[in-house]
């Protein structure tokens, strides 16, 4: 991936990432998951997402915050240093990606406008095919 800034793509480690992403995909519930691995925004990501869709919006939103945090802290631990790209062609970036989306979601339908302006632009910035393929 290009960038203006020649600041290499930050990659998270694939674990614990990818372990949630098949133990949902088995079936395995998001509560359990967040449960068991607190650190993996994945979890926290689909526990908003199905929030939001259920018309809960502030417990979506607190998910959603939780979620993004947990990638933040990955994402510092991985070199990130606040600017550059986030891929969301690598898999494992994908539960932060989904966090802060839903977190923006859940920031506009509040009422929070300039949260919502920063995580959209955040978004966009991180990787635009994420904001493409997250809507």
């Amino acid at each position: 991936m290009d960038n203006l800034l020649g600041i290499p793509p930050t990659r998270l480690a694939d674990e614990p990432e990818l372990t949630v992403a098949r133990e949902l995909a088995a079936g395995r519930t998001p509560t359990n998951l967040a449960a068991e691995y607190p650190a993996s925004s994945l979890p926290w990501a689909v526990l908003a997402e199905q929030a939001l869709d259920g018309g809960r919006t502030i417990e979506a939103y607190a998910y959603a915050r939780t979620g993004y945090h947990r990638g933040l802290d990955a994402l510092r631990r991985s070199g990130w240093r606040g600017q550059g790209p986030v891929p969301w062609s690598h898999e494992p970036n994908r539960g932060f990606l989904r966090a802060l989306h839903a977190l923006g979601v859940a920031a506009g339908e509040i009422d929070e406008t300039a949260e919502h302006e920063r995580c959209v632009t955040f978004l966009a910035d991180c990787d635009p095919q994420a904001a493409r393929e997250l809507g």
